[in-house]
């Protein structure tokens, strides 16, 4: 059953009060390249919000194998795709940049992607992720990195793109359809 913005926080509050993947070890939290074999739980992070929320307009499951394939995809272009890694191994989040458009005139311009376990938001680990993200997006190269956030149910992501410099460039309204109702996105956009 889809979940409205509340519902979803109120959710997030029981999941962090017992969380599946404990998260204690946010201080000790590794940020590091993605590796294949990391990525059936990236698709068990992703698939959380696939099911229970309207942040990604993806309505079915990925799988394990979809994630190694774009991940193979980023890595042939150099573009990076990290992770938070607690001490004990457990992937906090993931964040990658992925080409904007496949014109060849759009080849510097990216779309960044950041997905926290339920469990790990609110503890900054948003905000390492989009830190190194951004530095390793300036050494592949990108000059510009567009974020494409859901206008519903997304506030926290618009308010960490918005302390990075991102600026507000546009919101297109029902765009997506998902859980019965039309949503729309606000499009941001930082220059590096």
């Amino acid at each position: 059953m889809p979940l409205d913005s509340e519902s979803r926080w109120r959710l997030v509050k029981l999941l962090k009060a017992k969380p599946q993947v404990v998260v204690t070890e946010v201080t000790e939290t590794v940020i590091r390249a993605a590796k294949e074999t990391d990525m059936a739980q990236i698709s068990e992070i992703y698939n959380y919000y696939v099911v229970n929320s309207v942040v990604t307009f993806d309505i079915e499951k990925t799988t394990k194998d979809y994630w190694v394939e774009k991940l193979e995809y980023l890595q042939g272009l150099d573009l990076p795709f990290i992770l938070a890694e607690s001490s004990s191994g457990n992937i906090l989040g993931f964040a990658y940049v992925a080409p904007w458009r496949q014109k060849a005139a759009y080849r510097r311009t990216v779309e960044d992607t950041i997905y926290l376990r339920p469990a790990a938001i609110g503890k900054r680990l948003g905000t390492k992720l989009l830190t190194e993200l951004i530095e390793l997006s300036k050494k592949a190269g990108v000059k510009e990195i567009v974020a494409v956030i859901s206008d519903k149910g997304a506030d926290t992501s618009i308010a960490l793109h918005e302390s990075f410099g991102f600026k507000t460039q546009g919101h297109l309204g029902k765009v997506g359809f998902k859980f019965n109702r039309w949503l729309g996105t606000v499009l941001m956009q930082k220059s590096l």
